[in-house]
């Protein structure tokens, strides 16, 4: 396991900007687990540890695009048919042996090598045989229908680069450059933890006081969908000794630790405690809605993540602030998930000098737009606000009014779950 540098998260105790925090975990997180070697059949979801080269050309010759006619363009009548007799047939993978002399036009299928010679296809559509000859209408382009060798990639080139998480395309693109196997960094083992004695799992018999534990699900299927390895640990009770054997050991076979609650300063945070007893814990105050407390810090030398408290604070912080530091725990390049304009269907005020997610739903705005429409309940833990949206309205901190009709940075879940 790699390791990190003791304080890399330090930052001291002022409110601190998003794009401050980001920078920062950009600077420190650096992956923690080794390479691997995977069939490429099984890497889907993986982050690369390598570049992928090609090691040849791909086409790996000219070949037709179209099932038609091989041609040479200069043959070809411009402005009437053009008849030629037939002169074999080519199908792909088995590569024709002779030139087509001027004059002549053969018979080639889809993915066909070209013969020597011709530079043209004509697709059989726009063709008829008679007898053992075609005539060929007027109007084609010289070269149409020709894919050309290397117009893919060619021989050499990064086809994929290290960094990247690997999509069902990806896959694709390593198999035609001729890789069965890729070199690719190992899951992310997470330990997994809820801190509260008002917590119960979900169907046990709920007291007065006590509520369901939904935090931890909602960070398990988060932490899955990156392609993490996650162990469950439960629910930690409010008692110090507890909490700070429980992180202890649950840092001695992973390679982060996730906390949701308990790192405030209230009476019953033990998880800030216990972690600085163990390691080095920040607390960050960061200039957000919903959130602001974040703690990011090292149980030896492991990293630590702790999460707010509500569930929609801890989805959203998760999300927007400890997403990309695990993206780069896990190796993986780009962090930034794609944010896309749309226009505010609300007015909004809010403090300047914070940012601001909004739960929103898109609609249609009948002019081959979206319009976004606010959740009408704000509170950090109605968690129904972010089943019933789908997705983030960012209000950067400069912003202090919103006016309907404005244009927005609208980030969909499906970018960041």
């Amino acid at each position: 396991m790699a390791q990190l540098s003791d304080d890399c998260f330090a930052q001291g105790d002022r409110l601190m900007s998003t794009a401050e925090a980001l920078a920062s975990l950009a600077e420190t997180a650096v992956a923690v687990t080794a390479p691997i070697r995977l069939p490429l059949g099984e890497a889907l979801g993986r982050i690369l540890a390598e570049d992928i080269l090609a090691g040849h050309d791909l086409p790996p010759a000219d070949n037709s695009a179209v099932d038609g006619y091989a041609v040479h363009f200069d043959d070809l009548e411009a402005e009437a048919e053009t008849r030629l007799p037939i002169v074999g047939r080519i199908a792909a993978g088995h590569p024709p042996q002779t030139p087509l002399a001027r004059g002549q036009a053969a018979r080639i299928f889809t993915g066909a090598q070209m013969p020597p010679g011709p530079d043209t296809v004509m697709m059989q559509e726009d063709c008829r045989e008679e007898g053992d000859t075609v005539v060929i209408r007027p109007g084609i382009k010289r070269g149409a229908n020709r894919r050309l060798r290397g117009e893919d990639f060619k021989a050499g080139d990064r086809v994929l680069g290290k960094g990247l998480r690997l999509r069902a395309q990806d896959l694709g693109q390593a198999a035609a450059a001729g890789r069965e196997e890729v070199l690719v960094y190992a899951p992310l083992r997470v330990a997994l933890f809820s801190t509260g004695d008002e917590l119960r799992e979900p169907g046990a018999a709920l007291e007065p006081g006590a509520i369901y534990d939904s935090n931890r699900f909602a960070l398990l299927g988060l932490l899955k969908g990156l392609g993490c390895e996650v162990r469950d640990l439960g629910i930690l009770e409010d008692q110090p000794a507890v909490v700070e054997a429980a992180l202890a050991e649950a840092a001695a076979d992973h390679d982060l630790v996730v906390t949701s609650g308990g790192v405030s300063v209230g009476e019953e945070d033990h998880v800030k405690q216990a972690v600085e007893a163990l390691g080095h814990l920040h607390l960050w105050r960061l200039a957000i809605k919903p959130g602001r407390p974040i703690a990011f810090g090292q149980i030896g030398r492991v990293p630590f993540v702790g999460l707010p408290g509500n569930p929609v604070a801890v989805m959203v912080t998760f999300m927007n602030v400890a997403r990309p530091m695990i993206l780069r725990l896990m190796g993986a390049a780009e962090t930034t998930p794609r944010r896309f304009p749309v226009r505010a269907g609300f007015r909004h005020r809010k403090k300047k000098d914070r940012r601001e997610w909004l739960r929103v739903s898109l609609e249609a705005d009948g002019a081959g737009g979206w319009l976004a429409r606010k959740f009408p309940r704000e509170g950090a833990g109605i968690l129904s606000s972010m089943v019933e949206s789908d997705g983030l309205v960012e209000l950067p901190e400069d912003l202090t009014e919103l006016e309907p009709g404005a244009s927005v940075d609208f980030l969909p879940f499906s970018e960041v779950s």
